[in-house]
Formats: structure tokens, sequence, C-alpha cells
């Protein structure tokens, strides 16, 4: 399995280029290629055309424009996601920075990431190095056979605690890159009937909080606020974190209600999952459940640490189904884990869990 997954980090990233400008396939083209971590494997100009070479040929990362005649790039995205067998998407588009609600839709979607696409002109520079940064971070698709080989062992080097029975009295989930549509797939999962206090923590800018709070509330079809100091928790409702402050929740007037603080945290995020972990961990006890999703980096491991050590379940998203496994892997590989699971069966889990307990 190291032998495998050594061999393909060694391998150039494969990327796709589609884009209706022949100007900017032509500049992405001449951005990367020439580096040695890339290999440019085909550049077309629209969605149908990247579907018909996805149907004989493999690649690591497409890059995607947005508006383009004919099938735009969004509308295009769940079909190339399925014809590409497992590559990333990277979104480079001038309406990832018009629009946030464009970007959010293309996450929630399942796009890796988001770049906005300079205007004529200023292409290159500090861009050039932005995009060959997001293209490497994202990395190479998972191997047909290795996941072949992960499936036959899913547990290998993992180890998992036992599984709780507590009723559940807070949800906290923890996301970052890949997240929104980990997280599209586990919030639709759950019933109505499971209707405790649910809180994000989403690494995103502050501008794009509320159109990610509405993208939640659509997908979820509960409603959902951006937070704010001293809102309380209520059944049935989200909370997300702003982008300004850690999410957190403390006893106030004999319930639990939010905290906004920003203080520095061992992962440099902010917000960060640690203190949402840690707080409930505090108020909820064995009641309250953390769930990680895919995203980059360790971001929510010292707060699972301290729902561990009080009894508390933590759930975490499965390699195979994470973009980036990261933040889910660090809690998984330190033994922390109850569950490791794509996420629509983390909230088949919950919600059988909540029958389980009434």
């Amino acid at each position: 399995m190291k032998a495998r997954q050594a061999a393909a980090e060694a391998r150039p990233i494969r990327l796709l280029i589609v884009d209706d400008s022949a100007v900017a396939r032509a500049v992405f083209a001449r951005m990367v290629g020439d580096r040695r971590e890339f290999e440019i494997a085909a550049t077309v100009p629209s969605a149908s055309a990247a579907l018909v070479f996805l149907a004989s040929q493999r690649v690591d990362i497409i890059l995607l424009d947005i508006e383009m005649p004919g099938q735009d790039g969004l509308t295009a995205l769940p079909a190339l996601l399925e014809a590409s067998r497992g590559a990333r998407v990277l979104i480079v588009s001038s309406s990832a920075e018009q629009g946030a609600e464009a970007t959010i839709r293309a996450l929630t979607l399942g796009a890796a990431d988001t770049l906005a696409k300079p205007g004529a002109g200023t292409f290159g520079g500090r861009f050039a190095d932005l995009l060959a940064e997001k293209l490497i971070r994202i990395g190479h698709a998972p191997d047909a056979g290795a996941a072949r080989e992960c499936h036959r062992q899913p547990n290998a080097k993992v180890t998992l605690r036992r599984l709780g029975d507590n009723r559940v009295a807070c949800l906290a989930i923890g996301a970052s890159t890949g997240g929104l549509h980990a997280l599209s797939d586990l919030l639709r999962g759950l019933p109505p009937s499971f209707a405790v206090p649910i809180l994000i923590t989403q690494h995103l800018p502050p501008s794009f909080m509320p159109i990610f709070a509405g993208q939640v509330q659509e997908m979820s079809g509960r409603p959902t606020a951006v937070a704010r100091a001293g809102m309380p928790l209520a059944r049935g409702r989200i909370i997300v974190a702003p982008g300004e402050g850690h999410l957190c929740v403390e006893l106030g007037g004999g319930m639990p209600r939010v905290r906004i603080t920003n203080e520095r945290v061992e992962s440099g995020c902010l917000p960060s999952v640690d203190p949402m972990f840690a707080s409930v961990a505090d108020v909820f006890g064995v009641s309250g459940i953390g769930v990680v999703l895919s995203g980059m980096g360790r971001d929510g491991l010292r707060g699972a640490e301290q729902l561990a050590a009080i009894g508390a379940d933590l759930f975490v998203q499965d390699r195979d189904s994470s973009v980036v496994w990261g933040m889910p892997g660090a809690v998984a590989t330190a033994g922390l884990a109850s569950a490791m699971l794509p996420p629509f069966q983390i909230a088949d889990l919950l919600s059988r869990r909540e029958r389980v307990a009434a």
C-alpha cells in the first residue's frame, strides 16, 4: 500500500483544462505545464468535450470554468465528477469572485476548491503561484487499485473506539476542503425527526458565511443562521460559525447559548473546529457528538481529544469519500473515532442512534 501511494505521489498530477476561452486554456497550460509536478492531459472548450475525453482517459484534477456556452460548469459538475472516476475539480472562474453564491454552489456540488480568474492582462505572478499551490494541495485522484485494497482492509491502521448509546443532545460538525459536498450528503440524510441542535464550523471567509448559511438551510430543510453571541441553541436549528470567530457554546440563563471567541489556536484556523468541540464537551458531555468531514490539515484533533476524554462519540468521514483526508484522518489515526464512514452512512448512524435512545 505504501509503495503504491509513493509511486502515485511521484508521478505528475494529470490535468484536464475546461474553458471556452482559447486564451485562458493556453495561459493555464503554460502556467503549470512547465512545472515537473504537472502534466497537461488535454485542454477542451466545453463540458461536453470534457465528458467525451473522460470516457476513455483518467485525470487527477479538472480545471473548470463556470460560464461557458451550452452547458455551464455548475450544471455539468455532477456529470464530470461521475465520469472522471475520482478526479478533483478546481473551479477557476471570474464568477468565483463576482458572487460568493456561485462559489458556495460549486463547493456544495462537489468541487474541491475554487479560484477567481483574474481579468485580462493580469494573469501570471501571484495568480500562477496560487493556482499551482491549490493544484498541489488537491493532489492526485485515488488510484483504483489502491481503493480496492483499502476496501478489503477498511480499518487498516485505524482503531475505533466503542460506540456509545447516549441520546444525542448536540451535533457539532467540522469541515474544510471538500467538506461542503460531504456536508450536503450528511444533512440530506438526516430525517426531520432528528431535531437536535446542529453546530457547523466550515473553513470559509467571513463574506461567504451568510450565503453558506442559506445553502445549508436549502439542503437540510432546517432553519439555519450565522452564529451571534448569546443566540440560544434550539431543537431542529442549525448554527454556522462566523468567518471571523470560533463558534462555542456555554450555559447562560439555564440553557445552552452561543459564545464567539477569537483566541489563537494550534491549527491557525479561524474559525476553528477545536474550540467548538471543546465547548461541546464541557456543556453536553457524553451527549455531544462530533463529526469531522473532509478537510486539509489537523483542525479538530485537539477538540476531538477533549470529546473522547469524557466519553463522547466522534464520527469521521472515510478516506475514499473524502476529497482531502487530513482532518478526519488525523482524528481516526489518533484512535479517537467511534465510526469511520461516508457522510450518508454517518447520517444513518445518527438517525438510528436517536431511534434507539428515544
